[in-house]
């Protein structure tokens, strides 16, 4: 029996994690199959506050892990298949110690980028490939880049964009963006955003190992052309690692764990990062969230 488990190891379950073991319970963090989210996916982060410099994403998750383990929290590779909040001893059943017991639980487990699927994609991410136009976008100013996606978030990212590159492409596969109008109004109003309709990704091209391109094809032809770039920014959306949570507790139509503030609809059950931000997805947010859901978990245990 745990006082507390927390599920995730990004920026939201580390700080919790910090805050919970300063406390004294000494939090078991269980770390998921890929320790740190996807924040040690991003090469520099420039926008954490502390770091003048900038700090590498490994880098960062390394540090806030090390600051809690300091403090005493226990972090294992292990990963949360489903849970029952039912009562006031939460039953969590992991792939590799089995089932383990709490009276309090944070859910940090955050979300993942969706992707195109390509295979230069993948090796190319931190190097001109990124998810986030918010993280990377200053790293390409007065740069042509280019964007995948259709809905609002691809016009959002379009439209930071232009504020800081010579040139946005935004990508669709349709002739009619699939945004609310008004973010589309925006963006085909923009002077530094050119529309590539009908279009899909084919392929990324690099040169020495950073963005040089992307091969566009057509949805209707087929016939296939190099748009030289410096940045390719995916937005086309994100899925929130809940899928275990299903039945356990109030999700969202997206999958997002509904919150009030960091409350959820299970009494001891606590939800902070990614994993219930359909928003913003900051590291510095994600970690705030993260104290706010390790305060309150607290006060719940000692009331």
């Amino acid at each position: 029996m745990y006082d507390i488990v927390i599920l995730g190891s990004g920026p939201a379950g580390c700080t919790a994690a910090l805050y919970t073991a300063r406390a004294g319970f000494k939090p078991l963090v269980l770390e998921g199959m890929q320790p740190g989210g996807q924040l040690t996916q991003t090469t520099d982060i420039e926008n954490f506050p502390g770091f003048e410099q900038g700090i590498n994403g490994f880098e960062l998750v390394s540090t806030m892990k090390a600051q809690a383990e300091r403090f005493g929290a226990v972090f294992e590779m292990d990963e949360c298949m489903s849970a029952d909040f039912s009562g006031p001893v939460k039953k969590l059943e992991t792939m590799v110690n089995g089932t383990i017991e709490a009276r309090a639980v944070i859910l940090a487990t955050g979300a993942s980028a969706r992707w195109l699927g390509l295979p230069n994609e993948q090796r190319l991410m931190g190097h001109g490939v990124s998810g986030c136009a918010t993280c990377d976008g200053a790293f390409f100013r007065d740069k042509e880049v280019a964007v995948a996606g259709g809905g609002d978030t691809a016009c959002e990212d379009a439209l930071f964009l232009a504020k800081l590159c010579s040139k946005v492409t935004l990508i669709h596969r349709r002739d009619a963006l699939r945004a609310s109008k008004v973010m589309a109004d925006r963006v085909l109003a923009s002077p530094k955003i050119e529309m590539a309709w009908n279009s899909t990704v084919a392929d990324v091209l690099d040169t020495e190992g950073s963005v040089s391109g992307v091969v566009l094809r057509d949805t209707k032809t087929g016939e296939e052309r190099t748009l030289p770039v410096s940045a390719l920014f995916v937005a086309i959306g994100h899925t929130p690692n809940t899928g275990f949570l299903q039945g356990a507790i109030e999700l969202d139509e997206q999958g997002y764990i509904r919150t009030n503030g960091v409350k959820t609809s299970a009494e001891g059950v606590f939800a902070a990062g990614d994993a219930q931000d359909p928003a913003y997805k900051q590291a510095i947010i994600a970690a705030g969230s993260g104290a706010m859901a390790a305060l309150e978990a607290e006060r719940y245990l000692l009331h």
